[in-house]
C-alpha cells in the first residue's frame, strides 16, 4: 500500500525488457531486496541493491498495463517505498496496482499551478469523480474537473520540482490508477442489484 506522495525522482539506468535497474538514494534508505516500491504508480519487488541502485523484474502484465516499457536509460520515474504502518498518510490509498494508461492532452499555467488534463479510458472515467483521488504516474492528485472521457487535476509547483510531471508532454502517456473505495462500492452495488 502506498500514499501516492512521491518520495523521490529517480533515473532509469537500465531499461531491458524483462528487468529495469534505478539510480536512487532516499528510496533505498531501510529498503531491502523483496521490498516493494512504486515506479510511476506500479508496485514492485527490489530483486536486487546496490548502493545507489535498485532492480525490478518487469512482468509481461506490467509491461501491458503500464508505460514502463516506454523507459529508456536517462528517463526519470517517481519512486515511493511501501507505506509504514503507524505513520501519517499524506495522500490516499494507493495499491500500487496500475489498471490503466492514460494521455497528457494539455497542461495550462493557472496562476502558479498548471492545471493538467488527461485522456482516460472507460473503465477508469466510471471512477473519477470531482474533488475525489485518482492516482497519476503514482501521484496522488485531486480531480478538478471530470469530463466524458477525460478529467483535469491542479499540479502545484512543488509537485511538479518532484515528480516526473514535469517532463511530460501532450501525448505522452500516464499511468493510472483510481480509487480503490470507489472500486470497492462498485462492485458492492452491483453484487447487490
Amino acid at each position: 500500500m502506498f500514499t501516492g506522495i512521491v518520495e523521490e525522482l529517480g533515473q532509469v539506468l537500465q531499461a531491458a525488457p524483462a528487468r529495469m535497474v534505478v539510480m536512487a538514494q532516499v528510496t533505498l534508505e531501510g529498503t531491502r531486496v523483496g521490498d516493494s516500491i512504486a515506479v510511476n504508480g506500479a508496485c514492485l519487488t527490489v530483486v536486487h541493491l546496490s548502493d545507489n541502485t535498485f532492480a525490478v523484474d518487469l512482468a509481461p502484465e506490467t509491461l501491458r498495463c503500464t508505460n514502463l516499457g516506454d523507459a529508456t536509460t536517462g528517463t526519470g520515474v517517481n519512486l515511493e517505498r511501501a507505506m509504514a504502518l503507524g505513520e501519517r498518510m499524506g495522500g490516499h490509498m494507493v495499491q500500487g496496482h496500475v489498471e490503466a494508461t492514460g494521455r497528457l492532452l494539455s497542461a495550462e499555467p493557472e496562476d502558479q499551478v498548471v492545471l493538467m488534463e488527461f485522456q482516460a479510458p472507460p473503465e477508469i472515467m466510471r471512477y473519477v469523480v470531482a474533488k475525489g483521488f485518482i492516482a497519476v504516474d503514482g501521484i496522488s492528485l485531486t480531480v478538478v474537473q471530470r469530463r466524458i472521457s477525460s478529467f483535469t487535476v491542479s499540479v502545484i509547483p512543488y509537485s511538479l520540482a518532484n515528480t516526473v510531471l514535469a517532463f511530460r508532454g501532450v501525448g505522452d502517456r500516464v499511468n493510472l490508477e483510481s480509487d480503490i473505495v470507489a472500486r470497492y462500492v462498485d462492485r458492492f452495488v452491483q453484487d447487490r442489484a
